[in-house]
């Protein structure tokens, strides 16, 4: 939303300029009357004055050519003065300095040409060329001035504006990264859960002979997956509604990692877990959490690409040094997958938002190997 501005005045000023300049020269005209000023020198004056009025009407679109004709003017009737002090205040408040300097001298110049050959009663030609003097310094010393405050006024409604919109770029963006990290927890927090549903589920399919025990129990591990699938992505979505910071949820972190292999474990998928890192330490949030999602994407893939083959999960890591995370797995050959899926992008980003890197690579051998590093606070 932009600044507010008031209407400017401009679109009325061919009416406004002349009906001023007219209303402040009745005065002049009554006084030429009350002094018993000639008939013929009255009504030259009038007409000066209709002229006048005439050409302030085109003040706005021809400000230097119009009020040089009325300087001119002066020179020649009093009753062009207030027209040209009118015309004066209005183009030193919207030329440049030097354009105003200008018409001031040339204002002085015709004001002291007029009191050569009409001198006012009562009053010297020395003072009346101070008073000429010090009334277009003032004239165009005010308009200056209302040049300067007009344009420190423009200058901060779009120092405003321009803050504004960089202001709601950030939120735009601030709300962007937001969306991402949740569209990110999503896939791994689901894809991890629905794996391990799949597995039991293709059991029940493919073991339709085994004890009844063992089939209601893979069922109930299908039906508490999904449950807490359910409860996850119903989370998720809460923290989308309302709008509300993604960082103030509970998030596992490494010490989940026991929990987070024995699922997979109970699941089908031999685990080999070296947990190297004292109790006790504490890291921060982000790290862990993305130490979490490492392992977790890690064993996710190893579900999908290499069904029944033994991952190796090793984590080390203490202040200072940082945490080294390596998850590998064997792939069956008739298996074509990269590892590039969207998981792994993710991964990558969220690694690199935590100021660490995680590199993922099919090796000759047949093993896929995923390495992160994460710093546990301070490394670079």
């Amino acid at each position: 939303m932009s600044v507010p501005r008031l209407p400017p005045l401009r679109r009325f000023a061919p009416v406004l300029f002349p009906a001023f300049g007219a209303l402040m020269s009745i005065t002049q005209i009554v006084a030429e009357v009350s002094a018993g000023t000639p008939r013929g020198e009255l009504l030259a004056d009038l007409g000066v004055l209709v002229l006048a009025c005439v050409l302030l009407a085109g003040l706005p679109r021809w400000p230097v050519p119009v009020v040089l004709t009325l300087i001119v003017l002066t020179a020649f009737a009093f009753t062009a003065t207030i027209p040209a002090a009118i015309a004066t205040l209005e183009v030193a408040s919207r030329q440049r300095p030097r354009v105003s300097c200008l018409v001031g001298v040339a204002g002085i110049l015709a004001q002291a040409i007029f009191g050569l050959w009409r001198p006012m009663p009562g009053l010297s030609y020395g003072w009346w060329l101070v008073i000429v003097v010090f009334a277009f310094i003032a004239l165009v010393g005010v308009g200056m001035l209302i040049r300067t405050r007009r344009a420190l006024i423009d200058s901060l409604a779009e120092r405003a504006n321009r803050a504004e919109a960089e202001q709601g770029r950030r939120v735009a963006e601030a709300r962007i990264a937001e969306r991402a990290a949740l569209a990110r927890e999503m896939h791994d927090v689901l894809a991890h859960r629905l794996s391990l549903v799949a597995t039991y589920a293709g059991a029940l399919e493919y073991r339709a002979d085994a004890e009844p025990a063992k089939l209601v129990s893979a069922a109930g591990v299908v039906r508490e997956g999904v449950y807490q699938a359910l409860g996850e992505l119903r989370e998720v979505i809460g923290v989308l509604r309302e709008d509300t910071d993604a960082s103030d949820r509970p998030r596992p972190g490494l010490p989940e990692l026991r929990e987070l292999v024995a699922e997979a474990r109970a699941a089908g998928t031999p685990v080999r877990f070296d947990y190297r890192i004292q109790d006790g330490e504490t890291l921060p949030p982000a790290t862990g959490h993305t130490g979490y999602r490492v392992v977790q994407e890690g064993l996710t893939n190893a579900r999908k690409h290499a069904a029944g083959q033994e991952v190796q999960v090793r984590v080390e890591g203490e202040p200072g040094t940082g945490v080294r995370i390596e998850v590998s797995n064997p792939v069956p050959g008739t298996d074509s997958s990269d590892g590039r899926g969207t998981g792994l992008i993710g991964l990558t980003e969220r690694a690199r938002l935590t100021g660490g890197k995680l590199d993922h690579q099919l090796t000759g051998s047949g093993e896929f190997r995923l390495d992160a590093w994460l710093p546990w606070g301070g490394e670079s």
